[in-house]
């Protein structure tokens, strides 16, 4: 397994060498200029130092090794020198934001919180929901639980998100008045009022997005479930005189659980892209709000680095779902 894992991480580095190709040759063939959002009073002299200041008066062979660079060596110097008061990377160029003149490191550690706390919460709530009814409505196949355990799924796998998202605002914010319709992103939890107020302006969103995983997660589970429940090596364990409880949760869910670890998994890194509509409904000042500002800017750096994250995560725990394969069935062994 170890093995397996090191020759995974080598494969890795080039095929996240060449998503980062493709990213940077598409957004630098793109049309922009760095001095696009620069008020025409600037004299062309100053535009040129500016130009050059970013790199962007370099050859595009050159621009695309200092991004490289810049991202996998100097960023994580930087966060290295935060935590430990070092100064490995002083006097580096960093990648710069073309809209704010600041580091997009900087930006992005300013805005992750906010979608952590969203996007985890929602995740997490989604997963918690989904394997207990997704196991369930397959033990108890068409009965009145599987019935609306399924009818609720395919709602909320069908339905958009900014479709709910915004119902739930019309009834629960506008007609009620219980949760606030806009985020605050500048509260700050210093005590349990806070705390609750935290906790009523996360409800939506949260409740958005985890209704939609569920839906998606459920329907893996209880597939997977149906499936193993009729091997024979469950008839087997019940022909041992193996409690129900024993053959369910010891022998068919960990079988059952395989295909599912790829979903959850690979779930993790796209709920990144797939929160985007959601923050703008509910006005998180995530990410996905984050990356849509800079596409409006123009902000190439910015799309570059937020696309090239959402790649290595991508991979990252396609690799993490490959090695609990392993864990779940000892007879998936790479080595």
């Amino acid at each position: 397994m170890l093995t397996y894992t090191l020759r995974r991480l080598l494969l890795a580095i080039p095929t996240l060498l060449f998503i980062s190709l493709v990213i940077f040759l598409l957004l630098d063939l793109a049309p922009g200029d760095p001095m696009s959002q620069v008020p025409l009073t600037v004299p062309p002299e100053v535009k040129a130092k500016m130009r050059e200041a970013l790199g962007a008066d370099q050859p595009m062979v050159v621009r695309y090794l200092l991004w490289l660079k810049q991202f996998f060596v100097i960023e994580p110097l930087h966060v290295i020198d935060n935590l430990f008061g070092s100064n490995f990377a002083d006097g580096a160029q960093r990648i710069v934001s073309w809209q704010s003149r600041s580091p997009v490191a900087d930006t992005i550690a300013e805005r992750l919180p906010q979608t952590l706390t969203v996007i985890g919460c929602s995740y997490l709530l989604g997963v918690a929901i989904a394997l207990p009814i997704g196991v369930y409505s397959a033990y108890r196949q068409y009965s009145w639980f599987d019935q609306i355990g399924t009818f609720v799924s395919m709602v909320g796998f069908s339905v958009p998100t900014f479709f709910t998202g915004v119902l739930l605002i019309v009834v629960f914010s506008v007609n009620l008045g219980w949760f606030p319709s806009i985020y605050d992103t500048t509260l700050q939890v210093t005590d349990w009022e806070s705390f609750g107020r935290q906790v009523r302006q996360m409800a939506m969103p949260v409740a958005v997005l985890g209704l939609y995983n569920a839906a998606q997660i459920s329907r893996y589970m209880r597939s997977s479930m149906l499936e193993n429940l009729s091997q024979d090596y469950v008839r087997t364990a019940r022909a041992k005189g193996l409690s129900e409880r024993a053959v369910v949760l010891r022998h068919v869910l960990r079988n059952s659980m395989i295909p599912v670890v790829t979903v959850i998994a690979m779930g993790i890194p796209t709920i990144f892209g797939g929160a985007i509509i959601t923050e703008q409904v509910f006005k998180v000042n995530g990410l996905g709000a984050l990356l849509i500002t800079a596409i409006y800017a123009n902000d190439i750096p910015m799309v570059q680095t937020l696309t090239f994250i959402f790649a290595v995560l991508i991979v990252m725990f396609n690799l993490v779902a490959d090695i609990l394969y392993g864990i779940l069935d000892p007879r998936i062994r790479y080595d």
